[in-house]
């Protein structure tokens, strides 16, 4: 039986270690988290990750988790309200299809579908990896060496697998030129399974209340051109940096700043992609976000997991050699991935325009989508049919 290690246990790695164990696999993931992440921000399954979670067995069980938000409100900048609107119309989703789950709830999930027949070891990650003939030396951590005979990275945008293999992520790094700040705070406007979203030019503020929690999540996005690298490792340098950006703006972003200063689940980031040239060295492959982030502009980081982990998963599964594998799960999967990633560019969002002339754009499409609320899929989503499994 050939063994293989996955690095992250959110999204793309449990859903890889299902399809490998199916295939025949022994199967080891490891993720620095000490302990299961629960809670989380809402995210989508749709489109072709819909198929992929119906063939795992799991669809049910999202459809029961399903938050059904029920309207996003667009504010504009004095707080008025310019449009209301069904998130799907936004999204280019399919209402009655699609699935919006919080982040938790869907790696509990997968979780559950591997933790009786996989090797899960919180707390450890990949120190150092060392290919050869014979398989992939790996180093943890924590200090166990051990070898296998494939590896994948599964560990997100910010990835130690790729790091290690491919070498700094500033080569396949593309900024879309904002910065953002994630946290939760107290539900004090009482949103009911809604979004606010509140704009100005290169800034923009959103409140998203998940079913009838009494806290809120809450979003501070900003442009900026160049990014903020000086911030990245220091929490405080990261509040410091969206309070003095919002100082003087109005809505709710001054309560919002005094939250984000109080959090202890703040989040900070670039807004970005990777863009390889290819996902796949020697006896080492990377999945989801790990090889191509789209950004959470695009709605799409969590399908493009799922649809990868399974095409990864059936191209090992039906073609004995890796090598050949590998070269099949890129080239079935590359334009699906390219396309989503396209419907974003750099300083182009929809939800939170840079300049005033696009705000004003964007806020005239919203008046007249709302004339007509149901929207249409967006052909992006479907773009790849999925091979029957083994």
């Amino acid at each position: 039986m050939k063994t293989v290690l996955i690095s992250g246990a959110s999204i793309a790695g449990p859903a890889l270690a299902h399809w490998l164990r199916r295939a025949g696999f022994a199967v080891t993931v490891v993720e620095k988290a000490p302990v299961l992440r629960d809670g989380g921000y809402p995210i989508d399954v749709r489109g072709t990750a819909l198929d992929a979670a119906r063939r795992m067995g799991i669809l049910p069980r999202l459809r029961d988790l399903h938050v059904a938000t029920r309207r996003l409100v667009f504010l504009d900048t004095d707080g008025s309200e310019i449009a209301a609107l069904d998130p799907n119309a936004i999204a280019g989703g399919t209402d009655g299809e699609d699935v919006e789950v919080r982040r938790g709830d869907l790696t509990r999930t997968l979780y559950d579908l591997i933790r009786d027949d996989t090797d899960i070891r919180f707390g450890d990650s990949v120190e150092t990896l060392a290919q050869h003939a014979g398989g992939v030396d790996v180093t943890f951590r924590g200090g166990r060496q051990e070898t296998y005979d494939l590896v994948f990275g599964a560990d997100g945008l910010h990835s130690q697998t790729r790091a290690l293999v491919f070498g700094e992520e500033k080569q396949f790094h593309r900024y879309l030129g904002y910065s953002f700040a994630g946290f939760t705070m107290p539900n004090v406007l009482g949103l009911h399974r809604e979004g606010l979203a509140w704009s100005t030019p290169g800034k923009g503020a959103a409140l998203y209340s998940v079913l009838d929690g009494e806290a809120v999540h809450g979003f501070l996005v900003f442009a900026r051109q160049d990014p903020p690298i000086e911030a990245f490792r220091d929490p405080e340098a990261q509040r410091d940096l969206v309070a003095e950006t919002f100082a003087g703006e109005g809505w709710e972003t001054a309560r919002m700043v005094e939250a984000m200063r109080a959090a202890d689940d703040l989040f900070f980031d670039v807004v970005s992609q990777i863009h390889m040239p290819r996902w796949t060295d020697g006896r080492v492959a990377l999945v989801g976000d790990a090889a191509h982030a789209p950004s959470f502009l695009t709605g799409q980081g969590t399908s493009l997991a799922l649809v990868g982990a399974y095409v990864l998963g059936h191209a090992l599964a039906t073609i004995p050699d890796h090598t050949a594998a590998f070269a099949a799960y890129e080239s079935r999967s590359r334009d699906f991935v390219e396309r989503n990633q396209a419907t974003v560019s750099e300083g182009k969002s929809t939800l939170f325009p840079a300049t005033a002339e696009d705000l004003r754009r964007r806020n005239t499409a919203l008046r007249q989508l709302a004339k007509s609320p149901s929207g249409s899929p967006r052909p992006e989503h479907t773009a790849l049919t999925l091979p029957d499994f083994p």
